[in-house]
Order: structure tokens, then sequence, then C-alpha cells
């Protein structure tokens, strides 16, 4: 009863979560200055012009209706049709969202597994080079912009040094299709996913080596040294399975911190992909297309927190045997 009661609560406190987001986003993008009609009319037009184009998007209605069909939208993922590109807001976001996924979940696997797998060899090695590196990471992750980094990389990779491209996703004119099609994808997107992984792996090195380090003064690490274990045996299957729990939560909750990072990454790359696209849409006072983007990074960022409390109980044997003893 009292595992059902928690889910209860937590599924709740995540609707009202969405809730909050829906009224928020509907609200905040109508109280900045401007309005998108003129962000989208010439303004030589005529003020019967721009009365006709607010009643072509609904702009014309009162507030509540508006508000009513924006939560419908929401809900049913009818996102509805961009201010500024004139298409279907799904189909703007499907088409980029490709470029987005494989952009961060490559950054992440490889700045998680590498920033792991220094932070318990760092913590293994007190006062070593890999220690010394893994601070040294830390350090520039949490002191440097992400832009910053990611301009030095352009000026000396693609301009100075002119060794990947410049900008885009895909050559001009495109290659055939094809393994030259993806080897040329891969080509143009080596130094964004490469700017994202050294922003990040220093972080995650940091955090595992510091969890690491408390872990290996624990009695059973003694324990089994005592019994002569060997060295990688007590690293992986002992101390690092205990600190399972958190980084587990660290990766779920992590997620949607990196999906906004997209925006400044894929901006200053000119991808084409979900970040660039909620920035032009926010500019731009698109209305359907920034509300869309904001609610799906909201029911992302719900979604991961439910993931990290049920993903808790494979992790963590201590909770699973609470559950079977509440049952």
């Amino acid at each position: 009863m009292a595992l059902k009661a928690y889910w209860g609560r937590r599924i709740a406190s995540s609707l009202l979560v969405l809730a909050v987001v829906l009224v928020l986003n509907f609200f905040l993008f109508r109280i900045l200055p401007g309005d998108p009609v003129s962000a989208i009319i010439d303004p030589r037009f005529s003020p019967q012009a721009k009365e006709e184009l607010a009643a072509l998007f609904g702009l014309d209605r009162p507030m509540g209706e508006q508000f009513l069909l924006y939560v419908k939208q929401m809900l049913t993922f009818n996102f509805g049709v961009s201010f500024l590109s004139q298409r279907p807001v799904w189909d703007e976001i499907r088409s980029r969202l490709p470029n987005t996924l494989i952009l961060l979940s490559s950054a992440m696997a490889i700045s998680a597994l590498l920033g792991i797998y220094l932070g318990v060899i760092a913590a293994a090695k007190r006062g070593g080079f890999i220690e010394r590196l893994v601070l040294w990471a830390g350090a520039i992750s949490f002191s440097f912009p992400s832009f910053f980094i990611q301009l030095v990389m352009l000026l000396l990779f693609a301009f100075a040094m002119p060794i990947f491209p410049l900008r885009g996703s895909v050559s001009i004119p495109p290659p055939p299709p094809g393994w030259p099609a993806m080897i040329d994808y891969i080509w143009h997107m080596v130094l964004p996913v490469s700017s994202l992984v050294i922003l990040g792996f220093g972080s995650w090195a940091l955090y595992v080596r510091n969890l690491m380090v408390k872990v290996l003064g624990e009695d059973f690490v003694f324990l089994a040294r005592a019994k002569g274990l060997p060295q990688r045996l007590i690293l992986w299957r002992h101390a690092f399975r205990s600190i399972l729990p958190p980084i587990v939560t660290i990766i779920f909750l992590s997620l949607p911190g990196v999906v906004s990072g997209a925006v400044i990454t894929e901006t200053v790359f000119s991808l084409h992909g979900v970040g660039r696209f909620l920035l032009e849409s926010v500019t731009g006072q698109d209305y359907p297309a920034a509300g869309a983007a904001f609610f799906l990074l909201a029911l992302l960022t719900v979604i991961c927190n439910l993931l990290a409390d049920l993903a808790y109980g494979f992790v963590d044997p201590r909770i699973g045997l609470e559950r079977k003893m509440e049952r």
C-alpha cells in the first residue's frame, strides 16, 4: 500500500508540473513585447493585411478561447501550424529530431562512459596522472561556457586548419546516398559531438571519482581486500556497484539539461536540429512552435524523473527488498 501511495503522489505531482508548464507556456510568450504578426509580415503591409493574418492564425480570438485550443493541441500532440514556416509544427520537429538525437545520444554516451571509467581509475590511483587529469577536466567543465569552447574549436579545426566543415550537417552539393552520405554526415558531426564530450566528461569523472573515494574507505572494501580479491574485481564488482544508484539517477535527470543544451550547440554549428528550432521560434514569437518545444521538454523532464525512481529498484537491491516486505 505504501508503494502504491508513493507512486500515486509522484504521478499526481508530475501531472501538476505539466499543468503549470501549460499555463506558463501560454501566457509567458504572449506577454513578451511585440507580436508574431509583426515578426512575420512586411512592416509596409497595411493594417488590414495584419488583421487578416492575425485572424488566419486565430490570434483575434478571446484569450480564454485561445488557451483552451492551445491545451487541446498540446494534449493531443496536434501542435498546429508554425507562424514562420507555415508548416505543421510536428513536421518541423520530426524533420529535425534525428540530428538532435544523434548529437545528444552520442555525446552523452561517450561523456558518461569515458567519465565513469576515468573517475573509477582516478579514485583507485590517488595522486596519479589520471586523477590530475580528472581534476583539471572537471575544472574546465565548470569554468568555461559551452559556446566559448565550441567557437574555439571552430576557429582551430574548421577555419585555421580546415579539417572539419565550418557549418551544417551535410555538404553542398550533397554526396550520393549510401556510404558517402554516411561518411559525410559523420564528418560534419565530429566537431559538435567532440565539443560536448570535452565539456561533459570532466564533470562525470569528477562526480564518480568523489563517490568512489568515499566508497573505497568503507568496511566492505577492506574486507574484500583482506580476502585477497583482485583489485579490478574490488573496483568494478564491489565498489562501483554500490554507487550505481546515484549514477543512474544523474543519467536520467541530466537528459533534459542535455536537450536544452542543444540550443547553443546547434546554433554555433548551424545544425538542423530541434534546439536551433526552439531558439528561432522564441526569437520569432512563433507561439505554436515554441509552446510545443517547451511542452515536450517538460514532458521529457517528468518522464525522466519517474524513470529515475523506477530504475532505483533495479540497481539498488535494498529498495527491491523493501518492496517485497511491503507486499
